[in-house]
């Protein structure tokens, strides 16, 4: 293995393409790839949205130790992440698309730093092939230039997908950047290409919008009667920005267009196989590809990323490495495990801030001890942050707006942080409909998520000790410094 491909595609669902058994989706490219290496059935991403999201899967610390909790979440000083590894490993790893991850302004040039302008920083350590900031402003020019009639707004541009030629799509326009980069690499490269689609607006590009008619998808999950919902999903229902069409026929319109998205990426990434193919590189490339979240798409009476349902955060993973295998994966898999999987496969030392596990062991048939649950988090208290942003420690409303979830075999728990909480009988009803009534189940659940907090406390410096013999695991300690 020489070179690496890294993969977003953002709020990708894990059940929407033909690998899992999705029944009219079509993703050939995708299926290939996963026939090749490992697909991770039950995988999760570690938060919503975008920029919680990647936090975790970029560093591989879930979202109580990064703290990104917001799109505008400074990122975190001092944890390294995917690019920084790549470079201990000896790459130069280059972006194609976009990180979102905030500056911190712990390390702005000064306070008139451009860059604490917006959220869609780019994560420490990559250099650029081809940068997409929130109004996609590159691709909205290229469109102008080619003598389309392209409205203000990254919003409204992209609506206009359906009526232009799927060539000229925001997808196309990056893999067109990062094929024309490619031929100009020696082998030993690191790309990482991260795509919006099939992130709302729902509008698939040219004949992708056409692919699915309306009558012929599936409905979602129904949400349970308004007397059963927890007060937050009530609130979610309510609120036009996170609530699905009422009509069924816009439901059904909405999740066509997500599938045409869907089927859209694919064939992009089928145009970035076979140009790896034809360099004979494509035996000698690891390829990962995975979402920084999911997608409601109606199920629960609810649209985008939010909340505790498990739509919102079961993703794709596929990790396919020459030489390494292949098969299908069911035990829980999580984002954060693909950095200290990927410093594994590069012979590179992981770092201790990582909270994940390599994935390496259950690829080779299987390991003694893995997680019982997967685990996910969501914090709402960005609805707080305003010019009377209520102030620790003498105000802590802010600290009890997030909940944490434990996906089971049997339960789905759900910590509210003002310590209330959710139990969903899995067993009786896969669909999170059924509450479960089960007191000893639920001891247990809480019980495995408390310790998977505990387990996963920071770890920065706990394992050394300062004395004569240096006791533990201690860091690198730069040659000169300045006391």
């Amino acid at each position: 293995m020489t070179n690496v491909l890294f993969v977003t595609l953002d709020q990708f669902r894990g059940d929407a393409l033909g690998a899992v058994g999705h029944p009219f989706v079509v993703t050939p490219t995708l299926d290939a790839i996963a026939r090749e290496g490992f697909l991770l059935r039950s995988h999760f991403s570690q938060s919503a949205p975008c920029s919680p999201g990647r936090a975790a899967l970029y560093t591989g610390t879930y979202q109580m130790n990064n703290r990104v909790v917001a799109n505008g979440t400074p990122h975190p000083l001092g944890i390294e992440n995917l690019a920084t590894v790549a470079r201990r490993a000896g790459f130069d790893p280059v972006l194609f698309g976009y990180t979102d991850q905030a500056l911190n302004p712990r390390a702005a040039v000064n306070e008139n730093d451009p860059r604490l302008r917006n959220y869609d920083g780019v994560l420490p350590g990559f250099s650029i092939g081809c940068y997409l900031p929130e109004d996609q402003g590159p691709w909205v020019w290229w469109l102008r230039e080619l003598g389309f009639d392209v409205p203000e707004g990254w919003a409204a541009a992209l609506r206009g997908e359906p009526d232009r030629p799927a060539d000229v799509s925001l997808s196309s326009y990056l893999t067109n950047r990062f094929l024309e980069w490619l031929p100009r690499q020696e082998a030993g490269w690191f790309a990482h290409l991260s795509y919006l689609r099939p992130h709302p607006p729902y509008a698939a590009a040219g004949e992708f919008s056409r692919r699915h008619h309306p009558d012929d998808v599936d409905l979602p999950i129904p949400p349970v009667d308004g007397d059963l919902q927890h007060p937050l999903h009530a609130l979610s229902l309510a609120h036009d920005a996170s609530a699905a069409p009422r009509e069924e026929r816009d439901v059904r319109a909405l999740r066509a267009q997500y599938f045409g998205m869907i089927e859209e990426v694919d064939a992009q990434l089928g145009r970035v196989v076979d140009a790896i193919r034809t360099r004979g590189e494509w035996d000698e490339t690891l390829v990962i590809i995975t979402a920084d979240h999911g997608e409601q798409l109606g199920d629960h009476g609810l649209l985008e990323k939010l909340a505790y349902f498990p739509q919102s955060y079961h993703v794709l993973g596929i990790w396919r490495e020459p030489g390494r295998g292949s098969g299908v994966i069911d035990d829980w898999t999580e984002n954060v495990d693909f950095l200290p999987t990927l410093c594994e496969a590069l012979g590179v030392e992981t770092p201790r801030s990582v909270d994940g596990r390599s994935l390496l062991p259950l690829m080779s048939g299987g390991t003694s001890e893995w997680r019982t649950a997967a685990h996910y988090e969501w914090d709402w208290r960005y609805f707080f942050l305003g010019r009377s942003t209520p102030v620790w420690p003498h105000d802590r409303i802010l600290s009890r707006q997030n909940l944490a979830v434990s996906v089971g075999s049997d339960v789905a728990y759900v910590q509210f942080g003002d310590g209330t909480h959710l139990a969903y009988d899995l067993l009786a009803d896969p669909t999170w409909r059924t509450p479960c009534r089960d007191e000893g189940r639920i001891l247990r659940a809480a019980q495995e998520q408390l310790q998977w907090r505990q387990e996963h406390l920071r770890r920065d410096d706990t394992d050394m000790l300062v004395n004569e013999r240096r006791s533990g695991v201690w860091p690198t300690i730069a040659s000169s410094l300045s006391l």
